[in-house]
């Protein structure tokens, strides 16, 4: 994913709840990261996810942190934070987020291991909507991992 993406000249920034920086760790593993990781936002509290990236507080007020929408908005919002920050086309930086309930215990309605990851990039915004089973621990592992494919298949497709 990281030679693609580079090759085509593009940049990653990611918006972490559920995952908590994890995700762009994991990227920050593979040689030539510096090339596309522009950077990410771990934004676990609610305040951090409206007052830095723009999430409606209205909306979390409603429908809590576990929302598509809420995915959706983290996405936008650290894309065009990153954009302006680094003073890039947002043509050419995908924006990721996660979002969702790890566990123990559900998110008022919302079930342990019910997911959102969000995606804001070139090709429009998108939000892909999962319910995994496990640990807190394999919750969070199996949604860096998902997250890893939907880049490496947006990076493909741009």
């Amino acid at each position: 994913m990281i030679p693609t993406a580079s090759a085509k000249g593009l940049m990653i920034a990611t918006a972490e709840s559920l995952t908590a920086g994890d995700l762009a760790a994991r990227i920050a593993d593979t040689p030539g990261a510096s090339k596309v990781l522009a950077g990410g936002v771990v934004s676990y509290q609610d305040q951090i996810k409206s007052q830095l990236l723009g999430v409606s507080a209205q909306l979390i007020a409603t429908s809590s942190a576990v929302d598509p929408e809420v995915a959706i908005q983290m996405a936008v919002g650290v894309r065009e934070k990153f954009s302006t920050a680094m003073g890039i086309d947002s043509g050419k930086l995908i924006g990721i987020s996660t979002t969702g309930v790890a566990g123990p215990d559900p998110v008022g309605s919302k079930p342990v291991g019910e997911v959102y990851i969000g995606l804001s990039g070139p090709g429009g915004d998108k939000v892909f909507v999962f319910q995994f089973t496990g640990s807190r621990s394999e919750i969070r592992t199996i949604t860096v991992a998902r997250a890893l494919e939907i880049l490496g298949e947006e990076i493909s497709n741009f």
